[in-house]
């Protein structure tokens, strides 16, 4: 016979006068849950009076918490279903719940996507670490839409969590359950999962970024050599810099990666297959070089490494065309700068140089920096043109948006010995501008009769103020490619293939 309302409202009568003898009328509680085969009235009010007295019939938690799933399949309340779902999570129960409200992130439905999710921060905060062990059980084991947006909640609202919730313990787990994860993921998977691991406050220290860069070199694969023809790994090692990049300092070095790249990549620069057919993969691997060099710590190769950058740099330095006998140019074309390269190895080589100054005095026979000097003097006049070409387009700017860091650069090797004590800043990158100093407390004869200032004198702009350089385009660079964050590819393909056909069935 099915339930009806009066039979739910009398049930529920009895057990909410039972107080605390409320074990004695397990029968009452059963009628509550056999109201999920009655009618959506029934099950409206069901879905209510199930978890109200769910901790109060533990012999009855797995009956209860199927009947709630039943609900949650229902069309007309599985919102209502899935808000009540933290109040089962207690106990035992916790892992089991994190595990369904994890599989029902598969929804395409924003409210009830919402409404998943805001249960599933419930009970991270009843129990952060049973909720993380549903989670990752279905990142571990579940259908790929499930990993995917499970992945997703975690790169999103860990970091939105309490330190009171966001314990060391829990964040220990987090660690260690990513690093299995991490065994076997895509690009983009691999990206949202260094976002989840980078935010931990447990590994904000040097100890916790050098664990990180760690992780990442097991991704990069730099025991092996590189296969320059296979873009996907040509994009896993583009991607596992990029996320390496910003936890190197002076503390974390960034050796590994700066040898990996003099060793197999430089070498094979020109042969390397571009991911993304828009991309420039050479400029790419000659930006993320120039960006780790400041932070490259003792180097067990380092004069053979330096001297591949050296070679590399003269590459893209031309000489100047022959001058015909009365002076003037020939009529061979004249050879095309691409600043943007140059900028990339000549910061690189002067990072490094910095280890071993006497590097161009010692170790390049005379002939050859010879021959680099008159590559380099060729290349800064044509720098000087476009110097002059930018300084019409700026007409009534600032001088000071004419400074470039190539010119210190230059001048440094210049040097007799050539000398490696400048401080640049890559064109791409943002300047780092200094603190402003504390205000000067005014002088009594800078003090009106009231006490206030007579005059506020504007400061000058300092001399040496640094402006951000745009690289060159046009006729004196090549194209530049864009700096891409999160390209997708390049990691182990998941051959986990689906478990059978999760749609609007019972997922759990």
């Amino acid at each position: 016979m099915a339930v009806t309302i009066e039979d739910l409202y009398r049930s529920y009568g009895v057990l909410a006068d039972a107080k605390d003898d409320l074990s004695q009328h397990k029968d009452a509680y059963q009628v509550i849950l056999d109201g999920v085969k009655g009618g959506p009235k029934e099950k409206r009010l069901a879905a209510q009076f199930i978890p109200k007295f769910f901790s109060s019939f533990p012999e009855l938690a797995d009956s209860a918490i199927n009947a709630q799933l039943d609900l949650c399949e229902d069309e007309d309340i599985r919102r209502q279903a899935i808000k009540e779902l933290p109040r089962f999570a207690t106990g035992e129960n916790i892992l089991r719940v994190a595990d369904i409200l994890t599989q029902l992130l598969q929804t395409d439905d924003t409210a009830e996507f919402n409404q998943v999710t805001g249960s599933l921060i419930a009970i991270f905060k009843m129990d952060a670490k049973g909720t993380l062990g549903g989670l990752f059980s279905q990142i571990l084991q579940g259908e790929d839409i499930v990993r995917e947006r499970a992945i997703k909640f975690l790169s999103t609202k860990l970091k939105t969590l309490t330190e009171e919730v966001m314990t060391k313990e829990v964040e220990d787990y987090v660690f260690a359950e990513t690093k299995k994860v991490l065994e076997d993921v895509t690009g983009e998977e691999f990206v949202l999962l260094m976002r989840v691991v980078s935010n931990l406050r447990v590994l904000q220290t040097v100890n916790g970024r050098q664990q990180l860069v760690e992780l990442v070199v097991e991704q990069a694969f730099l025991e092996q050599a590189l296969n320059t023809a296979d873009p996907d790994l040509v994009d896993r090692l583009l991607q596992c810099t990029r996320q390496a990049l910003p936890l190197f300092s002076k503390n974390v070095h960034s050796t590994r990666f700066i040898t990996y790249f003099c060793e197999h990549v430089l070498p094979n620069l020109s042969a390397l297959t571009s991911p993304v057919p828009e991309l420039d993969i050479q400029l790419e691997v000659l930006k993320l070089l120039a960006e780790m060099s400041p932070y490259c710590g003792d180097m067990d190769k380092l004069e053979p490494n330096l001297s591949m950058l050296f070679t590399k740099l003269l590459e893209f330095m031309p000489l100047p065309p022959d001058e015909a006998e009365n002076g003037e140019n020939s009529a061979m074309e004249e050879p095309k700068l691409q600043f943007s390269y140059v900028e990339c190895l000549l910061f690189g080589f002067h990072q490094l140089g910095k280890k071993l100054p006497d590097f161009l005095i010692e170790k390049v026979d005379a002939e050859r920096l010879k021959d680099f000097k008159i590559r380099l003097q060729y290349f800064a006049r044509g720098l000087q043109v476009y110097i002059r070409q930018l300084r019409v387009a700026l007409q009534g700017k600032t001088g000071d948006a004419l400074k470039t860091d190539e010119n210190k650069m230059k001048v440094d090797l210049f040097h007799n010995p050539p000398s490696f004590k400048s401080s640049v800043t890559l064109s791409w990158k943002p300047v780092q501008k200094s603190e402003a100093a504390a205000p000067k407390r005014p002088s009594g004869e800078e003090l009106g009769p009231g006490g206030s200032t007579k005059k506020q004198i504007s400061p000058l702009p300092r001399r040496d103020a640094r402006q951000i350089y745009n690289p060159p385009s046009g006729k004196y660079s090549a194209t530049i490619g864009n700096f891409t964050n999160e390209q997708r590819g390049g990691f182990r393909g998941r051959g986990r293939g689906f478990r059978g056909n999760r749609s609007r069935g019972r997922p759990y």
